[in-house]
């Protein structure tokens, strides 16, 4: 696996491109000199948690035949403030399912990814308290 990050701007702007041409910009906030044209690197931390996770559940429910209508997941991460790094303190993640679906099942799907499956959350310092919850038809 391969990503090659280059410089935009003469400021933070970055873009990262993997093997397959897929483009995401990272940059950082104006006060540092950013210009708001990409994700922070944080946000893309808590972005990969919650997209890995996504692709676990929505598979395991596709194994199970549960029809997904809608999905969304609402990521909210609290960092610590410390005088040289902010490293996240909790992540919490919000799943929203629509469809009928079987409760069970996708309570064992969100456990199973986010608990077993997810390399992202295996990737993690273990003192951050990844919090999860999840549910039906409530948009």
């Amino acid at each position: 696996m391969q990503v090659h990050l280059s410089r935009e701007n003469k400021q933070l702007l970055l873009s990262a491109v993997n093997a397959s041409a897929a483009k995401v910009f990272i940059d950082g906030p104006l006060e540092l000199g950013g210009i708001n044209g990409g994700l922070r690197p944080m946000e893309l931390l808590i972005t990969s948690l919650a997209s890995c996770s996504a692709f676990d559940i929505l598979l395991i429910l596709q194994k199970q035949k549960q029809n997904v209508e809608d999905f969304s997941i609402l990521v909210d991460g609290v960092r610590e403030k410390k005088q040289f790094n902010s490293p996240f303190k909790s992540i919490e993640m919000t799943f929203s399912f629509k469809g009928e679906l079987d409760i069970k099942k996708v309570e064992r799907a969100v456990e199973l990814s986010v608990e077993k499956y997810c390399s992202v959350k295996a990737s993690l310092h273990p003192d951050i308290n990844i919090k999860y919850s999840f549910k039906i038809n409530e948009y």
